[in-house]
C-alpha cells in the first residue's frame, strides 16, 4: 500500500496534458534531429504512447521549390488511386518510400511515401486559383475522398513525421537524426477527445504550416463551422486541426501577419477593451466583431511552424505552460524548462510565454525583409473556390 505521505499535494507529479517543443536557428543553419528528440523525450510522462510527431523545416534543399507530400497508405489500392490522382493534377519530380527503422513498440505502421511535385501548369491555369489554393484543394480531396490515404504534410522544403507511439519511438522509427533542419517542432500526445491514430497525431499541417498543441479548444465547434465556410474540410475529428486552418485563413488568405492572426485568435476581452483609449478600443472592437468566430477559447499552448520561423502562443489566461530561451542564434521552446536545459544547459533569457501574447521567432533573412515591407495586410487576389462555384458544396452522405 502506498504511503499516505507520498500522496500529499506537491509530492506527486501530474503532467498537464501533452508535451510540445521547438528548436530553431535564426541564422538558417541546419541541425540534425538529435536535440529535438532529446528535448521531447525528457517529457515522456506527459504522453501515453498514443501519438508523437515532428515537423522539420529546410530538410529538402535540393527540392525546395517543389511541394513535398508525405502520404500514409493503409493499402496498395489506396496508393494506386492516390498516385493516379496526383499524376493527373501535378507534375512529379521524384517519389519514394520514406526511410524507416523497425522499432519494437511501433505496431503495424502504414506504408509511408513522399512525393516532390509541382501543380500541373495547364490545370492550375484552368482552375483560376493560385498554386497554394490549388494544392490545398487537392490535399483535401485525397484526405476526404480516397479511402486509406492521408496527406501528413504538403509544404515546400519541410515535412511532418508522426504516428502512434511515444515521440522518442516515432523519432527513431522515422530516423529523424538523419535529417537536417533550421527549425524543428515536436509533440508527445495525451489524447483528450479522440483515440490515437496515425493521421490524428501532431503536428497538424497544411501547406507550409504546422501546429503542435497542448490543451483543449472549447470553442472548437464555433471555429470549425467558421473555417468550413471558406472551404476547409475538418476531416480529422480533433480540435488542433482547426487552429492550423485558422492561421492559413487569416495569414495566407486574408493577408494578416502571423502576429495579428495570433492576436485575433486570442483577442482582448471586452472588459480590457472598455479600459482602452477610444482609438485602440475601436480597433479591437472591429477585430472582435469581424472575427468573432475565430476567437479560440480554452486552455492551450501552441507552437506554429512556417517558412518564416516559429510562433508560440498561450491562451489569454495562460492555463498551459510554455517556456522560451535563447543562446546565440538558437531559440528553444518547450512545455517544461528542463526540456530546454537538457539540450542547452547554459540557455539565456529563460522565461515563460505570456498569456495571449504571441512569441515570434523569424529567420534573420525574413526579419530583414519584413522591416522593408508595408504593415498593411494584403489579402489573396485570386478568387476562392466558394466564390466562383455555381452550386453549394455537396455534403457526403453519412
Amino acid at each position: 500500500m502506498q504511503n499516505r505521505e507520498s500522496l500529499r499535494e506537491g509530492r506527486v507529479r501530474i503532467p498537464s496534458g501533452c508535451a510540445i517543443a521547438g528548436i530553431m536557428d535564426r541564422s538558417g543553419s541546419r541541425h540534425d534531429g538529435s536535440d529535438i528528440l532529446k528535448s521531447i523525450a525528457l517529457m515522456h510522462d506527459r504522453g501515453n504512447g498514443l501519438g508523437g510527431g515532428f515537423a522539420a523545416y529546410g530538410i529538402y534543399p535540393e527540392y525546395k521549390d517543389l511541394y513535398a507530400f508525405h502520404i500514409m497508405y493503409e493499402s496498395r489500392d489506396a496508393r494506386t488511386e492516390t498516385e493516379a490522382y496526383l499524376d493527373k493534377h501535378f507534375m512529379s519530380e521524384k517519389q519514394e518510400r520514406i526511410p524507416t527503422e523497425s522499432v519494437g513498440s511501433i505496431k503495424n505502421p502504414p506504408d509511408i511515401w513522399r512525393y516532390f511535385v509541382a501543380p500541373h501548369p495547364m490545370r492550375l491555369n484552368m482552375s483560376g486559383l493560385d498554386e497554394f489554393e490549388y494544392t490545398m484543394q487537392h490535399v483535401f480531396h485525397v484526405n476526404g475522398q480516397i479511402d486509406g490515404a492521408f496527406v501528413a504534410s504538403s509544404g515546400k522544403n519541410m515535412g511532418a513525421f508522426k504516428g502512434v507511439g511515444y515521440p522518442e519511438d516515432i523519432g527513431e522509427f522515422y530516423r529523424i537524426q538523419d535529417y537536417r533542419a533550421w527549425a524543428w517542432t515536436a509533440h508527445g500526445r495525451f489524447p483528450t477527445n479522440t483515440p490515437g491514430w496515425w493521421g490524428g497525431a501532431h503536428p497538424f499541417t497544411l501547406l507550409n504550416w504546422s501546429v503542435v498543441h497542448n490543451g483543449e479548444i472549447s470553442s472548437y465547434d464555433t471555429n470549425r463551422r467558421y473555417v468550413e465556410q471558406f472551404g476547409y474540410d475538418c476531416e480529422l475529428q480533433t480540435d488542433t486541426e482547426v487552429i492550423t486552418y485558422l492561421f492559413d485563413l487569416l495569414a495566407r488568405r486574408h493577408g494578416f501577419s502571423q502576429e495579428m492572426a495570433a492576436h485575433i485568435m486570442t483577442a482582448s476581452s471586452w472588459d480590457d477593451i472598455d479600459r482602452m483609449d477610444p482609438e485602440r478600443a475601436a480597433f479591437e472592437t472591429a477585430l472582435r466583431t469581424t472575427y468573432s468566430s475565430a476567437l479560440v477559447n480554452g486552455p492551450f499552448s501552441v507552437i506554429l511552424g512556417s517558412d518564416e520561423g516559429l510562433l508560440a502562443l498561450n491562451d489569454r489566461l495562460k492555463l498551459r505552460a510554455l517556456m522560451a530561451a535563447e543562446k546565440g542564434s538558437m531559440v528553444y521552446l518547450a512545455s517544461e524548462q528542463a526540456a530546454i536545459e537538457v539540450v542547452c544547459p547554459d540557455a539565456e533569457n529563460v522565461r515563460s510565454i505570456e498569456g495571449g501574447v504571441p512569441f515570434v521567432v523569424q529567420l534573420d533573412e525574413v526579419a530583414r525583409r519584413k522591416r522593408g515591407e508595408s504593415a498593411e495586410n494584403t489579402p489573396s487576389a485570386k478568387p476562392f473556390k466558394h466564390e466562383v462555384g455555381v452550386l453549394p458544396r455537396r455534403r457526403k452522405e453519412a
